[in-house]
Parts: C-alpha cells; sequence; structure tokens
C-alpha cells in the first residue's frame, strides 16, 4: 500500500493539538441494501428529466454518483437507488489504474479524468469504450522533471479555445500544473517546484486542490495554510479564507450553487464545514463517535437541493448529511467495512454528480452543468 501524503507529519504533528467534540446524539446510517448485477442501459431508454442509471426520481440525489473507489482500483457509477449502472474496469477484468484518488467528468460527459495518488500518475478513460486514452507520469515513479508527477491531487480536464487543458495539484511538488493534453507539455505552474512555503501565489504549502473556479479562476486549497485560495484566470489572489484553527489538514474545496466555499477536514474524527467568501462559518459538521462520525472524509459538495455530499474514506461509504437536521439521508457502502461486493467500497476517495438529463459517454452533450460549473466555473 503507497503511502499517502495526507498522513504526512505535519498532520500527525497538529492532531496532538486537536480538540474533540463531546460524544452525543449522531446521525443514524441507513442501513445498506442489496444491489443488482451491474447493466449498462441503452441511451435510448433515458428519460431527461430522470438520472441516466434511474427509473424514478429521487428528492435525495438529484443524478448518477461517479465514485472513485479508490483501493478495489475500479470506478463506479451508481444511482441514487444504489444500483451500479457503470464499472471500470469491466467485472472480472484486471484494472489498468491504481489507487483512483479522484474522478472528474470531462465537460462534455463523454470522458473521465483521475489522478492515481499513490502511483504519480494521470488517466483520462473514454467513457463509452472504457479505454484509457490519455495518461501523464510514471507509474510508480515520483518526479519534478516534466512528464513526472509526485502525489497528483484533483485533476481537472477542461476544454479551452486551444484544445483541451489537464490541471492538477502536485502536491509533493508544492505546485499546480497546466497540460496539453495534446502535447503533454506544461504550459503553465503556480508555485515553485519543490519549494514548501505559504506564500502563495508565489509558492504554496502542499496544495491539494485545485477546483474549477468563475472566470476561469481556481480555488486551491493549501494543507500546509489551512486555508483556501481565489485565484484569478492570471492567478493572481482574489481572496482567501481561513479555516476555523479548531480544524486542521484541509482537502479540496470548492464552491457551493450560492458561491459559498465547502470543505472537508481529513482527519479523524473528520469535519466539513461551509463559509462565506468573508471568512464566517456558515455550518458545519463534526461528530466524535457513532455512526454519524467520519473517518478521513477527503471531498465534500453541496447539491443543487441543498444537501451535502461527501466521501467518508476511512468509513468505506459516500454519504448525503441534511445540513438541516446534521442527519445522514442516503448511504452508499458499509460503514467501516471495506469490500468489493455490490453495495460496499473500499476508501472511496473521490467522486462527482452526472447530472438528470445527460447522457455519459455521448459527444453532443452540452459543455458544465455539473457541480464544478457554479456559477460559470472554469469550463
Amino acid at each position: 500500500m503507497a503511502i499517502r501524503f495526507r498522513m504526512s507529519l505535519i498532520a500527525l504533528l497538529l492532531l496532538l493539538s486537536l480538540p474533540l467534540a463531546a460524544c452525543g446524539q449522531t446521525a443514524q446510517a441507513p442501513k445498506p441494501k442489496a444491489h443488482p448485477t451491474v447493466a449498462q442501459k441503452s441511451a435510448a431508454t433515458k428519460k431527461p428529466n430522470l438520472p441516466w442509471g434511474s427509473t424514478t426520481a429521487s428528492s435525495i440525489l438529484p443524478g448518477d454518483v461517479l465514485i472513485a473507489d479508490s483501493h478495489n482500483n475500479r470506478i463506479l457509477l451508481v444511482t441514487p437507488q444504489k444500483k451500479i449502472v457503470w464499472q471500470f474496469p469491466s467485472p472480472g477484468t484486471t484494472s489498468p489504474i491504481h489507487d483512483d484518488d479522484d474522478v472528474f467528468f470531462s465537460p462534455r460527459f463523454n470522458e473521465i479524468i483521475t489522478n492515481e495518488e499513490g502511483q504519480d500518475t494521470l488517466a483520462v478513460i473514454n467513457f463509452k469504450t472504457q479505454q484509457i486514452v490519455w495518461t501523464y507520469g510514471h507509474a510508480g515513479v515520483a518526479g519534478s522533471v516534466p512528464g513526472y508527477l509526485n502525489t497528483p491531487d484533483d485533476a481537472f480536464l477542461y476544454d479551452t479555445p486551444n484544445g483541451q487543458v489537464i490541471t492538477v495539484a502536485d502536491i509533493r511538488n508544492q505546485r499546480i500544473l497546466f497540460i496539453d493534453r495534446k502535447t503533454h507539455q506544461i504550459i503553465k505552474q503556480y508555485g515553485q517546484t519543490g519549494v514548501y512555503s505559504v506564500n502563495p501565489p508565489t509558492t504554496f504549502g502542499a496544495p491539494n486542490g485545485d477546483f474549477p473556479a468563475p472566470n476561469g479562476g481556481m480555488l486551491v486549497t493549501q494543507i500546509g495554510g489551512n486555508d483556501a485560495i481565489l485565484l484569478d484566470k492570471q492567478g493572481q489572489i482574489q481572496y482567501t479564507v481561513h479555516f476555523p484553527s479548531t480544524f486542521y489538514y484541509p482537502s479540496d474545496a470548492n464552491f457551493t450553487p450560492s458561491g459559498n466555499i465547502i470543505c472537508a477536514f481529513y482527519t479523524q474524527p473528520g469535519a466539513i464545514v461551509i463559509m462565506s467568501p468573508q471568512g464566517k462559518v456558515l455550518w458545519q459538521y463534526q461528530v466524535s463517535c457513532g455512526p454519524g462520525a467520519l473517518n478521513h472524509p477527503s471531498l465534500a459538495v453541496q447539491l443543487p437541493n441543498g444537501l451535502v455530499m461527501l466521501n467518508d474514506d476511512y468509513n468505506d461509504r459516500v454519504i448525503i448529511i441534511d445540513p438541516k437536521s446534521n442527519q445522514i439521508v442516503w448511504q452508499y457502502g458499509h460503514t467501516g467495512v471495506p469490500g468489493s461486493a455490490p453495495g460496499y467500497l473500499d476508501i472511496p476517495d473521490g467522486m462527482d454528480l452526472l447530472p438528470n438529463g445527460i447522457v455519459p459517454g455521448a459527444t453532443n452533450n452540452p459543455i458544465g452543468g455539473h457541480l464544478w460549473s457554479y456559477p460559470g466555473n472554469g469550463y
């Protein structure tokens, strides 16, 4: 098993100062259900007002969820009814990916990009053919010269007037890269390679998030700075949100539909916060024990309906929390029980949402329309 940067010395030292909340009434996780065999439905049977893989609507999950099942070395597309409708690789075949840390759809939902954090590589997968069509990095060999990565996180694929560009937070190299898909050349970089220093935008302290932001900008998460930094299209700071000092190890900060910032904290117990751009805490979730407690969550997003979806990595589950009640209202995976059978996950480390009306793999889908495009983010 690869040693993950998230369990760094910095995090271990800070752990000593983390106060634990009292163990009280916690959210009750629903018991997972058995799931049918994998089946990929024909696009002709899809109704535009329903998730691609579903025949009925859900008031909780407004689309199918793409899951990076990292320690099973696979990617799943799961319906709100918890049925697997697409899987990479196909069941029973050897996986060409290892430690798929995050998974995001391409702008037109016909491809998936994943960063294999423990392998120091990136891969783009054609949804329809289930073939890897692009790679970057050298499997199992960390490096900082062109063509190499060191603990890549959050790879995104953009359509630009000059062709497709991939961005990635190259954590241990202390930089954000912009890679031309066609030429494999680095065309832009934020941060100085190998220089760990919390002094953005010149240098960064372990950047582990590079989410699309409005007007071609980027929201960068710094582990070392315990903050999220909004950069404009030219890489200049617009504002910085400092997370509460009671939390540490921020992971994958991104925008909510209303323009606030949501962030997971990769700790045990884990936490989720939503903050305004002015730095006000609008909502937070942290439960110290019981079924509602989180164990190293690494990505949280707010859905259009206001519910919060997150992957609770070491609890082997993806869950949805209602912020009004702080109760878990949907769950895929068995809490703390890793597995590969339908209904089970093994350290799910990333996710994306397939919106209603989108047929994955089609070439005529409109650009954007998923979580990372609020409002006009990047794509």
